[in-house]
């Protein structure tokens, strides 16, 4: 019997188990990295790529859109080559759909680093549109939206003046006011095109 080939023998029966091991670990951490992982951090890496997304919301609507802005519990998109900015709570949507690369990409990327925006909950942009007295249209889940300006936000509801698209929100104009809980909220369409959020 030659020895030396019976501990070269070994030796490799060792290297292979432990390489083995070695990916079975690995393949186990990057499973625990994965479940830690939130759509908040993946849309924020699209969002850094302004990536083409297909948003499908509750109540059905679907979107083919530009993924602009990422908030704490909002996006910001432009939808089907509309210029108007569009705010969709993230409890609205239903299922993002994208690329096969561009998801696999959102699992590996670093998310960009949080800046100001990323922490603008919906109520603190609900509150900016109201004080610059921004003209937008609003759907709920359920019901046809409504066109008109929000004259304040509170914290988990705002309140909305109903008008017509071509008037300014004046007393005569109003049509109406609703209160509206955000867990109600569709979306929100903001009508001047200049305004960035």
């Amino acid at each position: 019997m030659n020895w030396e080939h019976l501990f070269d023998d070994l030796e490799g029966q060792l290297a292979a188990e432990w390489e083995s091991e070695r990916v079975a670990l690995d393949a186990e951490s990057e499973r625990l990295r994965i479940s830690k992982l939130s759509l908040h951090a993946r849309l924020r890496v699209m969002a850094s790529t302004e990536t083409r997304v297909v948003l499908e919301l509750a109540g059905g609507e679907r979107w083919d859109a530009v993924l602009r802005a990422v908030g704490a519990d909002w996006v910001g998109v432009r939808a089907g080559g509309d210029a108007r900015l569009r705010i969709a709570p993230l409890s609205g949507i239903e299922s993002v759909s994208v690329d096969h690369g561009v998801l696999l990409a959102s699992l590996t990327a670093e998310p960009p680093a949080p800046g100001l925006r990323n922490r603008m909950t919906l109520g603190f942009v609900l509150r900016d549109l109201a004080r610059r007295r921004v003209p937008v249209t609003v759907a709920r889940r359920c019901g046809d939206p409504e066109h008109g300006t929000i004259d304040r936000a509170g914290a988990d509801h705002f309140d909305l003046a109903v008008h017509d698209v071509d008037e300014v929100r004046r007393a005569r104009a109003v049509r109406a006011f609703r209160s509206i809980p955000f867990g109600a909220l569709s979306w929100v369409r903001v009508e001047e095109v200049a305004t960035a959020i």
